[in-house]
């Protein structure tokens, strides 16, 4: 029997592009197949497979952690369980975009702790660079192996009420979410075990055995050790740290369990010492190496700079890739793309003012109730201020403190996020998402991993996807 109830009461937002309907209510060809299920599928199966995927993620331990939430830190990570599908088409814009930013933004990397001729030639203005927290002085003169700083990446997309995909943020640091992504493809096989197939869509699985040959191909040892080196168990991405290194079969190891002995980094075993040659460190640069940088901090190696300088470990990625994804910085990658590879950027950056300059910062706050104030160096949703949500005393208190340090804050336009149907209370309902795919570097080049981590502002009409804000995930499908 054709089951009605699902798509009667489907709430669209206003001037929003929804995923699965045309703005005239057609079906979109893409979720021809998934439509069809669920018209014939009734609420309490739907219901059935919603409870089943939150046993299963409860089972495989899939959790995250809020630090700021007084009824405890860890948390099941939410997920919608209606995937979310994009073109072949649409895919290869997003592909060829990400890998000609990355490409740029390595080569600005590269640039910047070198010869620095994007400061010489006016491009971007040396200061910006300079008072940014994530520049290391301590990487000047410092080439990684094949010359590649940014190994692995999380680009942040949004798609708009226009259609086109824009791009949110970069992710350049120690981008996280992967796990997820691989654990909602694994979730999606057994809640629609006939449905991917009839779809065409693009495996993802492959990402850690990708993930692995990168790191390997990153050392110029014949056999290289390659660990991960995590924070522990207190870290909000350990459930990933986990699941990566089960997957890529090496060790997970913590600051403790490495030591450098003569510009060598080893690691202790029962059987005594072994070198290691890579490490993919989940370890923020300020924590990496308590005599170079933060030196109460317990969570790095001593020594593993004078290790890295000298060519005998890898790090990925690089300490000061940071430099590049800071929210300051990103309003120039599209003159870093015309600069280093004399290409118009694919991908398109949002409009984005900053706060330092004095017009920037008058035109903000005239126009608050339309912007998005966020911290240069923020992340995971925090500190931000949505101008069209904040009360006028909300306003003045945030402003009284961006005036201390206005170049610290950056603002954007409150966008319309695209809407992607969500199964909630037994219907479906437009929620906001966005995309980060991510992007592996490698001597042999750069793979981008078909799908990526669609996150869900699961609260109705909320923007703010972050899952300590209250946000979750879906599957994301690429189809043939």
């Amino acid at each position: 029997m054709q089951n009605s109830t699902l798509f009667s009461s489907y709430d669209f937002l206003k001037d929003t592009w929804d995923e699965m309907f045309s703005n005239n209510d057609a079906l979109r060809k893409q979720y021809e197949i998934i439509s069809n299920y669920l018209q014939y599928t009734s609420p309490e199966e739907l219901s059935k497979k919603e409870e089943l995927s939150k046993q299963l993620f409860m089972h495989q331990g899939v959790t995250f952690t809020v630090y700021n939430d007084e009824k405890g830190i860890e948390k099941i990570f939410p997920f919608d369980i209606l995937p979310r599908i994009i073109t072949s088409k649409e895919w290869e814009k997003i592909e060829n975009g990400i890998k000609q930013r990355i490409t740029a933004l390595n080569l600005f990397i590269k640039d910047i702790y070198n010869e620095q001729f994007i400061f010489k030639d006016k491009v971007v203005p040396a200061n910006l660079i300079y008072d940014c927290p994530y520049f290391l002085r301590e990487m000047k003169g410092v080439t990684p192996p094949f010359d590649i700083y940014v190994h692995i990446t999380g680009v942040d997309l949004i798609r708009n009420n226009d259609g086109e995909f824009y791009v949110l943020e970069d992710n350049l640091r120690t981008p996280s979410g992967v796990s997820y992504m691989l654990e909602n493809r694994e979730i999606s096989k057994r809640i629609f075990p006939g449905i991917l197939p009839k779809c065409n869509v693009l495996s993802v699985s492959s990402y850690p055995d990708i993930l692995y040959k990168k790191l390997r191909q990153c050392s110029t040892q014949d056999n290289p050790n390659v660990v991960l080196l995590t924070p522990g168990i207190y870290n909000s991405a350990y459930y990933e740290h986990t699941t990566l290194a089960r997957l890529m079969g090496i060790e997970l190891v913590e600051g403790s369990d490495l030591v450098v002995k003569d510009h060598v980094v080893y690691m202790k075993t029962t059987f005594g010492l072994k070198r290691v040659d890579v490490i993919y460190r989940r370890v923020d640069d300020d924590f990496l190496d308590p005599m170079e940088f933060n030196s109460k901090s317990v969570l790095g190696v001593a020594g593993i700079m004078s290790a890295y300088r000298k060519g005998n470990v890898t790090i990925v990625n690089a300490p000061g890739t940071g430099i590049a994804d800071d929210k300051a910085v990103y309003t120039f990658v599209p003159d870093m793309i015309r600069y280093y590879l004399n290409e118009e950027p694919i991908l398109k950056n949002i409009e984005t003012y900053q706060l330092g300059k004095p017009e920037d910062f008058a035109y903000v706050k005239k126009n608050i109730n339309k912007m998005v104030i966020k911290k240069t160096d923020g992340s995971g949703g925090y500190g931000m201020l949505m101008g069209h949500e904040a009360s006028n005393e909300e306003i003045d208190d945030y402003f009284k403190v961006v005036n201390k340090n206005p170049a610290a804050y950056i603002a954007q336009p409150i966008l319309k996020l695209s809407t992607a149907p969500c199964y909630i209370d037994g219907k479906l309902s437009p929620r906001c998402v966005d995309l980060r795919p991510f992007a592996l570097y490698g001597p042999d080049g750069i793979d981008i991993c078909p799908g990526g981590l669609t996150r869900v502002a699961l609260k109705k009409g909320s923007l703010v996807v972050n899952s300590s804000q209250g946000g979750g995930s879906k599957d994301t499908w690429v189809i043939k």
